[in-house]
């Protein structure tokens, strides 16, 4: 194969590691990161040392499916307990400082109680001092305001807890990744690159524009033996799609989950990608199937199935701006997300409610989101109003319809939707599930249990219709699609009560004329 016209293959994936767990926002952004290990990681790696097999054992379960424990081969335990001593050792100060935030919330606890709080400044954890605002809200309910942009400049944020493992999607479902480390295996190309760097978008351009292999060795800074493996992941010829842009008019394609492409001959735009590498599948969009430069990549909120940045790194130098909303600055639940992706070398755009972004030939509007956040006072969150070759597009993602009154007020502002794509993960998993590491104070469970990540049931979405008075509806699959369970580990039946409330929504549609879809896999809308 000629060394300057080479491709990157189809298959291939990479998985952004932070002391070798996958990364998604919460072990990205440093406060969060920070908590996320000392009081999740570790403690499910001491777990897993105790007792691998009942960890490996629960990892096969289909009960068990999406909880936290580890699957990895108990002769591999040596490996985990190296990883650990390692952690240990290497981020200790990481761990002091999750420790330091849970003696700041119970000092606020214990001394906060209405009256100047500027004698407890010298009381705090020093790793605190400098990073953090004590402040009452009118309720006089005491807090800590993280300066996160001080935190990414502080010994907490560590980029030589970045790497990338390059591998070939091989079809078999990987482990999920909020509670499995990825250890090194023979056919996994290790790269100890922070995720910033420039030779990951070199890498992963060389999809849509060819290159050579000494080219990109010299980026990714690579040995003879990592070269050699790498040459295996590149081909003579592309595998990019011949109808991935269009000449005329417009156009939405669904990539699955919460993945919308809306293009027009001029531009295109991306909603939350969670893509696949797949393209043999021959049932979905993927990766190939891509216009080779997008204008805007809107993220909905900080999920780790909504900012993937597994899906991300892949499009770096390939989009113009991702949009993201505007987080309330400090709060310990609401990381900055535009930090985060900056600090990962994106171009970044930060929205509030009703800022508009103009494209080539049409305008997006961000628009609240409600909701699926199990209460917490997370405002990093955000719907979008897409007006793409004379269609106007509600882009909901996981929003709630619990106060439906909010789409009358979209409406009025912004006029009447041609379509609407909803979520309608209606019994989510509980506050703990995913925020465990952020509470400093013990929950029960009942209460746990009644704050969920859920967005909208059937009654809901009904609701959202009525009021946006969209003519066409169409629900997100909800993690069915079996090529992202490593991120989604979700089980459905036709006897599931999100799928009935599903069906429900959808003959409540088909009664008042009003085409509507549950997709899944992949589908497309020209106009």
């Amino acid at each position: 194969m000629a060394d300057e016209s080479l491709f990157l293959r189809s298959k291939v994936i990479v998985e952004p590691l932070l002391d070798r767990f996958f990364a998604w926002p919460y072990t990205m952004a440093p406060v969060q990161s920070a908590m996320n290990l000392a009081f999740l990681q570790v403690p499910l790696l001491e777990s897993y040392l105790q007792s691998p097999q009942v960890h490996v054992a629960a990892s096969n379960n289909p009960d068990l499916r999406g909880g936290y424990f580890i699957n990895i081969a108990e002769e591999r335990a040596d490996e985990v307990r190296d990883l650990l001593a390692g952690i240990k050792r290497d981020r200790a100060a990481i761990l002091r400082f999750a420790e330091a935030i849970a003696e700041g919330q119970e000092l606020l606890r214990a001394n906060a109680t209405g009256f100047d709080l500027t004698p407890l400044y010298p009381k705090l954890p020093p790793e605190l001092g400098g990073l953090v605002e004590l402040a009452y809200d009118t309720d006089n309910q005491a807090q800590m305001r993280f300066i996160e942009p001080l935190v990414y400049t502080s010994d907490v944020y560590q980029e030589s807890r970045q790497s990338v493992q390059l591998s070939f999607e091989t079809g078999i479902e990987r482990p999920f990744i909020l509670s499995t480390p990825r250890l090194t295996t023979p056919d996994v190309l290790e790269l100890d690159l922070p995720f910033r760097h420039p030779g990951l978008e070199e890498l992963f351009k060389a999809r849509v524009h060819p290159t050579g292999l000494g080219h990109l060795r010299d980026a990714l800074e690579l040995n003879d033996a990592q070269a050699e493996q790498l040459r295996g992941m590149l081909s003579d010829r592309p595998s990019l799609a011949e109808d991935r842009h269009i000449d005329a008019g417009g156009r939405i394609r669904y990539f699955g989950h919460a993945c919308l492409v809306l293009q027009t001959p001029q531009a295109a735009i991306v909603t939350d990608p969670f893509i696949s590498a797949d393209s043999t599948a021959g049932d979905r969009y993927t990766l190939d199937d891509l216009p080779d430069y997008m204008d805007l990549v809107l993220i909905t909120h900080g999920h780790q199935d909504h900012i993937v940045l597994e899906t991300l790194l892949q499009l770096r130098g390939r989009i113009g701006k991702i949009v993201v909303p505007r987080c309330s600055r400090g709060n310990l639940a609401d990381p900055s997300m535009a930090l985060m992706l900056k600090h990962q070398g994106f171009p970044v755009l930060e929205v509030d409610d009703f800022d508009e972004i103009e494209f080539p030939g049409g305008k997006v509007t961000a628009t609240p989101f409600l909701g699926e956040h199990c209460d917490l006072d997370i405002r990093a969150k955000s719907t979008y109003w897409a007006e793409v070759a004379g269609k106007k597009v509600f882009i909901g993602a996981d929003s709630s319809g619990i106060e439906p009154s909010l789409y009358r007020y979209i409406k009025k502002h912004l006029g009447t939707a041609d379509m609407a794509f909803l979520g309608m993960e209606c019994d989510g998993a509980p506050l703990t599930w995913l925020y465990q590491a952020l509470l400093t104070i013990p929950i029960t469970k009942k209460m746990s249990n009644s704050r969920k990540l859920s967005g909208s049931n059937a009654e809901q979405a009904a609701a959202i219709m009525t009021e946006l008075g969209a003519g066409e509806a169409y629900v997100y699959a909800m993690g069915e699609e079996p090529w992202l369970g490593h991120v989604m580990a979700t089980t459905y039946t036709e006897d599931t009560y999100q799928i009935k409330q599903i069906e429900e929504f959808l003959n409540w549609c088909k009664e008042r004329g009003i085409p509507a879809g549950h997709l899944y896999r992949q589908q497309e809308w020209r106009w």
